[in-house]
């Protein structure tokens, strides 16, 4: 079992940053992939990226490919979204989640736990 708390959303200008942190509690860490999903009012929740359980390899949606960046610190049982040059379409409940495979994936059903979400929203 691992728990998962996100924490760093909130309110921002377009165009501003901000960065989510994920912290893990429970069995081992570093044995899972981490990903980041988001969910918008009536939306299904989307992927945003992925990490694999070393940090060695990431993936990101188109939607913000060079824009944000997906890390991992292994010893403080963290990962981080770093979300850059916002967009009001940005706006969301963001939710990190831990998978067993070992790269990640970019389908939600695959990750084994989730947190609670926290909300960023992006003014225009």
């Amino acid at each position: 079992q691992v728990q998962l708390s996100e924490s760093g959303g909130g309110l921002v200008q377009a165009g501003g940053s901000l960065r989510l942190s994920c912290a893990a509690s429970g069995r081992t860490f570093s044995s899972y992939a981490m990903g980041w999903f988001r969910q918008a009012p009536g939306k299904e929740r989307e992927f945003v990226a992925r990490i694999s359980r070393s940090g060695g390899s990431t993936y990101y949606a188109d939607s913000v490919k060079g824009r944000f960046t997906i890390s991992r610190d292994n010893a403080k049982n963290t990962v981080f979204l770093q979300m850059n040059s916002l967009k009001p379409e940005d706006t969301a409940v963001y939710y990190c989640a831990a998978t067993n495979l070992g790269y990640g994936s970019r389908w939600r059903g695959e990750y084994d736990y989730w947190g609670q979400g926290t909300q960023v929203t992006v003014s225009s």
